[in-house]
């Protein structure tokens, strides 16, 4: 009885830790994540380093789920999972915190005419900055 009570408050501490988010690719360690706003002000200095990134959900691709754009103060990132290494739910919503690389990429006009595809149909800049994550942790999803 002892045991299962120990299992039990180690599970209740576990999910208590893990703060109601749900998980998709690699996992990854916790700690601080920057807001995306920031990362993009200051983009040399965060630039091709791993790092967790964080942000409201904004759009995620409505084909397989393979993408998603995060926002934070009126500044937005897509977040590319790998090369499909994984996907998230097409409604996905909420904030997440990914663990990723930040790039900044110019689109060619088939590729903004993809992401306009395959997202809500609304504005794709020619320039755009992407987070090419290999973990992301979605809040308040299934």
């Amino acid at each position: 009885m002892r045991f299962l009570a120990a299992c039990l408050l180690s599970a209740a501490a576990f999910l208590a830790h893990a703060g109601g988010y749900t998980a998709y690719g690699e996992a990854f360690a916790d700690g601080a994540a920057v807001p995306v706003s920031e990362a993009i002000a200051a983009f040399d200095a965060h630039a091709d380093k791993p790092a967790l990134y964080s942000g409201r959900i904004t759009e995620v691709c409505q084909s397989k789920g393979c993408w998603m754009v995060l926002e934070h103060e009126g500044q937005a990132a897509r977040v590319m999972f790998g090369a499909d290494a994984f996907f998230i739910p097409k409604d996905s919503t909420g904030s997440a915190i990914v663990h990723g690389t930040l790039a900044r990429k110019a689109l060619t006009a088939a590729q903004i005419a993809h992401m306009k595809a395959d997202g809500n149909g609304g504005d794709v800049a020619a320039v755009e900055y992407r987070i090419i994550a290999d973990g992301v942790r979605l809040a308040g999803n299934p």
